[in-house]
């Protein structure tokens, strides 16, 4: 039997979250739809031969049937808000959707805002993700807070086990990079001094810390793969959704939002 892709590892693992996590439920379910969505667009792309080079932005009119299925997915698996949202472009805005997937992915230097934007982004993220995978990434000694292939800042972090400690991750959320980043540094100002980068957990999540920056109040989800090795750190991000609440209320912000917009 063949090994799971990525993506099956990730449907598997939201589906178990999902379970043991009713609040997280519906957004995970609907996450779900998307992965396998994703992974019927990964599989067209590695039968073409991959999506574009970081050099050649993609021809976003090819894109645009595989986009109006994926609004349609949406529409019928998709929380109401998002779900309207997408049946308005699907029928009434189609004429500006190649200007829609060509700001999302030239936006590397500002988050998406909208749904619209969010929409847009989850579409071309496994066209992102594969011409990343095309691009051989040398990383070695690659330190920078900023994803080494599209430049956007991180989405969310993993601490992976590593001698006797733990070697600290940054992901980007759009192309899936990861990288090497400094444990006692804050990713968004470079903030270095300890007292003012605290880290919070709660109960419900062990496994998942809250590293926040008091110098300029933003906040980063990790994922500590030592404490749970079977944790996949997008999709537990996703079902930490009470962590992103407690830190809303408490004045940070997140430093860039995730595949859904959260």
């Amino acid at each position: 039997m063949p090994a799971p892709t990525f993506y099956q590892r990730r449907i598997r693992r939201a589906e178990q979250l999902s379970s043991q996590h009713p609040f997280a439920a519906e957004i995970l379910g609907f996450y779900v739809h998307v992965a396998r969505f994703q992974q019927m667009l990964h599989d067209r792309l590695e039968k073409t031969g991959g999506a574009t080079s970081a050099a050649e932005p993609p021809r976003f009119e090819p894109l645009l049937p595989g986009f109006q299925q994926f609004l349609s997915m949406v529409e019928e698996h998709g929380p109401s808000r998002v779900a309207s949202v997408a049946r308005e472009i699907r029928s009434t805005q189609s004429g500006s959707c190649p200007d829609l997937l060509s700001a999302v992915w030239n936006s590397a230097s500002a988050a998406p805002a909208t749904a619209e934007d969010f929409l847009a982004f989850a579409f071309l993220q496994p066209y992102a993700e594969s011409a990343r995978s095309r691009a051989q990434l040398q990383l070695e000694n690659y330190t920078h807070p900023l994803c080494p292939f599209c430049s956007r800042k991180p989405s969310f972090a993993a601490l992976r086990p590593m001698g006797d400690g733990a070697q600290r991750k940054l992901f980007c959320g759009f192309c899936l990079a990861e990288w090497d980043f400094r444990r006692i540094v804050c990713p968004n100002c470079g903030e270095e001094n300890h007292a003012k980068l605290p880290v919070y957990t709660a109960e419900t999540f062990p496994h998942i810390r809250v590293e926040c920056c008091d110098s300029c109040r933003v906040y980063l989800k990790s994922i500590d793969l030592a404490k749970n090795g079977l944790a996949d750190p997008l999709v537990d991000e996703l079902a930490s959704l009470p962590l992103d609440l407690w830190a809303q209320e408490h004045e940070y912000v997140k430093i860039r939002p995730n595949l859904l917009g959260m």
